[in-house]
């Protein structure tokens, strides 16, 4: 057990000689929270509108279609972390941020206008290409620019964002679809586009990227504005940090059992997240409940696990990261098993709000811990890989669930399965090493 709290490790922020102040540190935390507040909600859009789809008379979607609905996006995002995220550690992690960001703002707008099917998975898929690069470049950004005491917290509320992103579009759901339809919500998660300009202007780029390739005098003046020193260079100067250099790092044999350790945690967390975010309301509405009271448990499992990331990130600082992680993804097992079991309407709101705040929340941190667990030359590109992996989980998810229910079994195995992957996680978090 104490192995499990033994991750503490410099970072950036010590070798700079001083750290940057916490509000300064909080900018670029807020700008990552919009970015990944726009993933949570469209995420979260697609379990909102899923009943709706399912009964369009003019789409006439089956199970398995509807679950495919999930998986176009994340498709975009496996291939959107892996170039975007090795790019970023070439060619500069502010310019591909905002261009990922804006990406996906115009091809949500082109899915609310979508006539066919076929249009709707096009421009999901080019959508997820620009969510797959924000999550490592906020990830990176977040780590790069926290305190090292409040690197964790830090993330914890910096992705709190997803939650809440889930969380909106469950309640504008509820308040636009009965009577609007699916359109208008899924049109309020392009409003992000309207934030590009002002992100342009206030994000800094990475001092560690300007460093690692050589800028010196452009991260000298951005040290100045920040009133930070410059980081030292943590790889030598005579080598070419090239895409061979960034996956030997991560693939080297001394990272090899902790990658694997992380892919696998990545992979079933994302496939909790994905798979409950799409599928609640319509396994909820299967058990008896109906649309309002569905997307209502939505909403309470978003707001829960936005509320648990920055708890567990106050946790992860206080207690080690993996200590944490993993004891949160065993809980999340023990609320999704329960939630097997029907009882009254506030239990089971309860029970909803535990598995929330055991499985998103845990995610969350985890992947926070991969940014600052890398060297920071690789810190994008592996949390972008890993991620990508990840994404197979998260495919898997809403396919899993659309599989289930075209078996016509009761709705309680669908939590059984769901338990099981959350247990899988727990183990193969307590076993990543610590860092050298």
């Amino acid at each position: 057990m104490d192995n499990l709290r033994n991750d503490g490790a410099k970072d950036l922020s010590i070798l700079r000689g001083e750290e940057i102040s916490h509000s300064k540190s909080l900018l670029v935390v807020l700008i990552c929270w919009l970015a990944i507040f726009a993933e949570g909600y469209d995420v979260g859009v697609l379990g909102a509108i899923l009943p709706a789809l399912s009964t369009d008379s003019v789409w006439h979607l089956s199970p398995l279609q509807l679950g495919a609905m999930g998986s176009y996006t994340v498709l975009g995002m496996l291939v959107g972390g892996i170039v975007v995220g090795t790019l970023s550690d070439l060619h500069g992690r502010k310019p591909m941020f905002l261009g990922c960001l804006l990406l996906f703002a115009i091809c949500t707008a082109i899915t609310a206008w979508s006539p066919t099917p076929v249009w709707f998975g096009v421009s999901r898929f080019a959508a997820g290409l620009g969510l797959g690069g924000i999550i490592p470049l906020a990830a990176a950004l977040t780590i790069e620019y926290s305190p090292a005491a409040k690197k964790n917290v830090n993330y914890g509320i910096m992705y709190s964002g997803y939650s809440l992103g889930l969380f909106a579009a469950a309640i504008v759901g509820r308040w636009l679809l009965p009577d609007y339809g699916w359109r208008p919500v899924v049109l309020i998660g392009a409003v992000p586009v309207l934030f590009v300009p002002l992100m342009a202007w206030l994000l800094p780029e990475s001092l560690d990227f300007l460093v690692s390739r050589g800028r010196s005098e452009a991260a000298r003046r951005l040290a100045a504005r920040l009133d930070v020193a410059v980081p030292a260079r943590t790889v030598s100067s005579d080598v070419h940090i090239g895409w061979r250099a960034v996956l030997g790092e991560i693939f080297s044999p001394r990272n090899a059992f902790a990658t694997a350790c992380f892919w696998i945690a990545l992979f079933m967390g994302l496939l909790l997240v994905y798979g409950l975010a799409q599928w609640l309301p319509q396994i909820m509405r299967k058990s008896g409940y109906d649309l309002g009271d569905s997307l209502l448990f939505l909403a309470v499992f978003s707001f829960t696990s936005a509320i648990g990331g920055i708890v567990l990130g106050r946790w992860a600082d206080r207690f080690g990261v993996r200590l944490t992680v993993t004891l949160s993804f065993l809980l999340g097992a023990v609320g999704i098993a329960l939630l097997a079991f029907k009882g009254s309407i506030w239990l089971n709101y309860a029970v909803v709000a535990v598995a929330g705040f055991g499985t998103v929340s845990a995610s969350l941190i985890l992947t926070g811990y991969l940014a600052s667990y890398l060297q920071p030359f690789v810190r994008a590109a592996g949390t972008g890989w890993a991620l990508s992996f990840s994404r197979i989980g998260a495919l898997c998810g809403p396919l899993m669930g659309g599989y289930i229910a075209s078996l016509n079994v009761d709705p309680k195995w669908n939590f059984y399965v769901f338990a099981m992957v959350a247990a899988i996680a727990a183990l193969a978090t307590a076993l990543i090493p610590s860092r050298r």
